[in-house]
């Protein structure tokens, strides 16, 4: 399972979770269940967008989780 680490990387930059969804431009719905690892999948646009206004690499942004057996 692929994690995004999105809420960590707001906090190491002092940023907020409203913040970034005004800078997406994303109905609240979308950007939620993103955030929350809800969603299925990810435009590359918004990966692009959050890791310019983050300062991070997409490897920054996901974390492979393995799934208990």
């Amino acid at each position: 399972m692929i994690k995004l680490n999105v809420l960590d990387l707001l906090e190491k930059n002092g940023k907020t979770k409203y913040w970034l969804y005004k800078q997406l431009g994303m109905s609240y719905q979308n950007f939620n269940k993103m955030v929350n690892n809800e969603t299925k999948s990810i435009r590359y646009e918004n990966i692009e967008t959050i890791c310019l206004l983050l300062d991070c690499t997409p490897n920054d942004l996901f974390q492979i989780i393995e799934n208990e057996r």
